[in-house]
């Protein structure tokens, strides 16, 4: 049969069941923004920036499991759309990065958009690939999604020549799916040595990351009857109602209970994580030794944390064959009283500093969690939003909080809510988006707006980039280009078609919540300027910057300490 490039495209992203498209046409891709108009399986969304349509196609798989697709047009599209790639690489998650090229049949050169499109995206892609043919075009594509699936998800681009969209090509089209690659499975020996090390602890710790979505961690946990931690991508992971959930963490940056509790503990078992920066906290736990790794990519085993067993295997494979391995402890219940206490002194201490002049956040998630449900995503953006609902939200389930954890790129929120709204239609979306977050992709609310995307988006405003100004003020007793000009946030809103309702106190938080939900539930996206008050710092503020300072050098460590202590009191 002879069909064009673009009919090729469209009909490997239908087959491989992608949703939804996030770009801008441009002259080098018409051809294929033409016949996704004629698809009923794939829809092409029209984004502002391409940063966002990198942002949304992430969200789609972290809410859903779908790959989304980016659609970039040559040269600024790409560029644009990049720092959205580089936080899905960085944070293992799938994405088809459907890029155009300039024509390679005319021998013609200084074309426009020309750039190095292959050299750009490799070092934040697992592959970059460009068909010479247009034969290449369907099988290369069905390849780099399951490449993008595969151990752990991650970023995949392809680039279409131009010319491969304008002309029609011969082509025999094997439609079935490329065969998935065998997930590793734990050898005998390491699952024995595993079990061996669980059942001679006396209290071993769980410490699970987003790897171990699909395992059976709440017997695991019962059987060993074990404290279980997270990272903050692995939030939800295991369920956090649970008497055995710990904390998002259990170093320096977790409340004294939670540390207290994994300091007891004499052995560790880490699956589906690496003991990244931001999940450590700048590297601030220490686990407790043996240490026991487990993770579908071997190469992160003993990175930042020295292994005794290093185990590359998929999480449900290894959780699946060491079950019958261990003997079911008995009920801890000075543990979970321990942990269930621990969690009530947490929430009564947000509850004892609440605002007088604004919005608690502890209390505002809260209430979010008990107006829209657990079945609510929540949507980050870097910095304090973050940190707060990682440790404010209670999630029964993973897929339920989508941050930009470890390249942490600002502008996450707003769009990160669209495509998951879009690729989850029924459940609820909120977005937390910090006021200089929302600055750089704000306008998206146009594009949820003509999508009928019914996102709640609270813009948390300080009038600071509130992480950074309270590491500022901590370890610097001053602030330097963090406080932000004013805006009017509801003429924003006003001119993309938007209501926007004020929250400027705890008092309202209800009532608030009910006007937004209603004007949800006709489909209607809505913005909440929301009076936030950051004065009580987070666990992880407080503890990220205990750990850094306590690694200096004492010479420079005494450096900062005198240097902020002379501020405070207005010398220098």
């Amino acid at each position: 049969m002879r069909l064009s490039g673009a009919q090729l495209v469209v009909r490997a992203l239908e087959d491989e069941g992608i949703p939804f498209t996030f770009g801008i046409p441009g002259t080098h891709n018409i051809e294929l923004y033409d016949t996704l108009a004629e698809s009923d399986r794939v829809y092409p969304v029209l984004v502002t920036d391409e940063q966002s349509a990198s942002f949304m196609a992430d969200a789609v798989w972290r809410a859903s499991g779908k790959l989304g697709c980016v659609n970039a047009v040559p040269g600024a599209g790409l560029t644009h759309a990049m720092s959205g790639i580089a936080e899905a690489y960085m944070d293992g998650v799938a994405m088809l990065v459907l890029g155009c090229g300039i024509r390679r049949d005319t021998g013609k050169s200084y074309q426009l958009h020309d750039v190095d499109q292959l050299a750009m995206v490799r070092p934040v892609t697992k592959v970059a690939l460009r068909p010479e043919r247009g034969s290449d075009v369907y099988p290369m594509i069905r390849e780099a999604c399951r490449i993008a699936r595969a151990g752990t998800p991650g970023p995949v681009f392809v680039e279409i020549p131009a010319n491969l969209y304008l002309f029609t090509h011969d082509v025999a089209l094997d439609r079935s799916a490329p065969h998935p690659a065998p997930a590793p499975a734990p050898s005998a020996e390491a699952l024995e040595r595993c079990a061996a090390i669980l059942r001679e602890a006396a209290r071993p710790l769980l410490y699970l990351g987003a790897g171990a979505m699909n395992a059976d961690v709440v017997a695991l946990a019962e059987m060993l009857e074990a404290p279980v931690a997270t990272t903050f991508q692995g939030k939800g992971v295991f369920p956090e109602s649970h008497p055995l959930a710990l904390w998002p963490g259990f170093g320096d940056a977790a409340p004294p209970f939670a540390r207290a509790i994994a300091r007891e503990c004499d052995a560790t078992l880490a699956i589906g994580c690496r003991f990244g920066e931001v999940a450590t906290a700048s590297y601030g736990v220490k686990p407790p030794r043996p240490v026991i790794h487990v993770d579908i990519n071997g190469d992160v085993l003993g990175r930042n944390v020295a292994t005794d067993v290093a185990i590359a295997a998929d999480a449900g494979a290894f959780v699946r064959a060491l079950l019958p391995l261990l003997t079911h402890r008995p009920l801890d219940t000075t543990l979970r009283t321990r942990i269930r206490d621990g969690h009530a002194a947490v929430q009564r201490g947000w509850h004892d500093a609440a605002s007088r002049t604004g919005v608690t956040p502890a209390i505002l998630l809260d209430g979010l969690q008990r107006r829209f449900g657990p079945m609510t995503i929540f949507t980050t953006d870097s910095g304090n939003g973050t940190f707060l609902a990682v440790e404010c939200l209670r999630l029964e389930q993973p897929r339920h909080l989508l941050g930009p954890i470890d390249y942490s790129c600002m502008g996450y929120a707003i769009p990160a809510a669209i495509g998951a709204k879009l690729a989850c239609p029924d459940a609820p979306v909120v977005a937390l988006a910090g006021d200089g977050a929302f600055l750089m992709t704000g306008l998206e609310l146009l594009t949820a707006a003509n999508e009928g995307a019914g996102i709640v988006a609270l813009v948390l405003r300080d009038r600071e980039l509130a992480q950074i100004s309270q590491f500022q003020s901590v370890a610097l007793n001053r602030k330097t280009c963090s406080v932000l000009p004013d805006y009017d946030l509801a003429a924003l809103a006003a001119g993309v078609g938007l209501d926007c309702v004020r929250l400027d106190r705890d008092a309202d938080i209800e009532q608030v919540l009910d006007r937004v939900a209603a004007m949800t539930d006709e489909g209607r996206p809505v913005v909440v300027d929301v009076a936030i008050d950051y004065r009580e710092k987070t666990f992880f503020t407080r503890g990220v910057v205990k750990t850094n300072l306590g690694r200096l050098p004492w010479p420079d460590r005494l450096r900062f300490l005198t240097r902020a202590l002379l501020r405070r009191v207005g010398v220098g």
